[in-house]
């Protein structure tokens, strides 16, 4: 590994990573998804094995995690809430402890970040934060390289969020202050960024907007997520009052750049967080967007595994 480096490194937020870790992690997606797309065959990770613990349902987590895994050369094992149980069955530790010992790296999509954060404090593998109600760093990293990959550096560009302050929004926020650049954020009252949780030191990195007009004007690029998050199903028809104008809609994003694009980390429910106009027009990167889940993901892999290459 190259000076700085730790031994071993966890994903558990976005900002366990530095802004010169990130760029090298980007320079690698691109490499590892041209090699993909050109039939390359690249398999660094030959006999390691990846586990998936899943407590919240996933498709492109599951997907982009397991395939990427086997097209490394690695193998998958693939647990659910049944299988591990985590923190019923047996402590939330002692899982750590065995589970760490029979494989190479543990991925976990869960609910609470203090989870997380306990199997990782008894694991003696890497642990990567697959989701959890806090946080979702391997979305933002694979949406920050696909602006990339479309439009060049994200530094000193504006990203207009338009909807729940939740774990999506957290992570945009701690990738601004990273990475240089500036987040619109536009919430229903009641549902806003908690910046506790965020954790951002620099408040200079966001702006809050009451209408979401406004934060989409001028912005290089517009997000958003569903208005109910899995987890909050029994709030789903407030949540649909309190939504109601924040849309991404044909209207917001005319404020933004002419060339701005828009993303979701998806599923996506058209007609209520995004018009179909906008997830399915020109300016949509959603489905380059949940395909790098992969490649970033396969970078973030063998950074954790096998530090820098080269």
């Amino acid at each position: 590994m190259k000076p700085g480096d730790s031994l071993m490194k966890h994903y558990l937020q976005f900002k366990d990573l530095r802004a010169e870790e990130y760029a090298y992690l980007f320079e690698r997606t691109r490499e590892i998804k041209k090699r993909f797309k050109n039939y390359e065959k690249y398999q660094p990770l030959v006999d390691r094995t990846l586990a998936m613990i899943f407590e919240k349902a996933s498709t492109r987590t599951r997907v982009s995690f397991e395939a990427g895994m086997y097209q490394m050369g690695g193998s998958v094992v693939h647990l659910t809430t049944g299988d591990t149980q985590l923190g019923r069955a047996e402590p939330v530790e002692d899982s750590a402890r065995v589970i760490s010992r029979m494989v190479d790296i543990v991925m976990i999509r869960t609910y609470e970040q203090a989870k997380l954060e306990a199997f990782a404090a008894h694991s003696r593998v890497p642990v990567i934060n697959g989701l959890t109600n806090e946080y979702h760093p391997c979305q933002i990293l694979a949406d920050i390289f696909t602006f990339i990959e479309h439009r060049g550096a994200i530094h000193g560009k504006t990203v207009a969020w338009v909807g729940d302050g939740n774990n999506m929004a957290h992570t945009w926020l701690q990738a601004a202050e990273i990475l240089g650049f500036k987040v619109h954020v536009s919430t229903p009252g009641g549902y806003e960024v908690d910046a506790a949780v965020a954790g951002v030191t620099d408040a200079s990195c966001y702006r809050v907007f009451k209408d979401p007009l406004e934060a989409c004007r001028g912005a290089h690029l517009v997000t958003t997520d569903v208005w109910t998050s899995m987890g909050y199903e029994a709030e789903n028809d407030a949540r649909l009052k309190a939504f109601a104008d924040w849309c991404v809609d044909d209207r917001l994003m005319g404020v933004a750049r002419g060339d701005a694009l828009f993303m979701h980390c998806l599923p996506a429910h058209r007609g209520e967080e995004v018009a179909a106009s906008v997830i399915d027009g020109p300016q949509s990167v959603v489905w380059d967007e949940a395909e790098n889940r992969m490649h970033a993901q396969k970078a973030l892999m063998e950074y954790l595994l096998l530090g820098r290459i080269g």
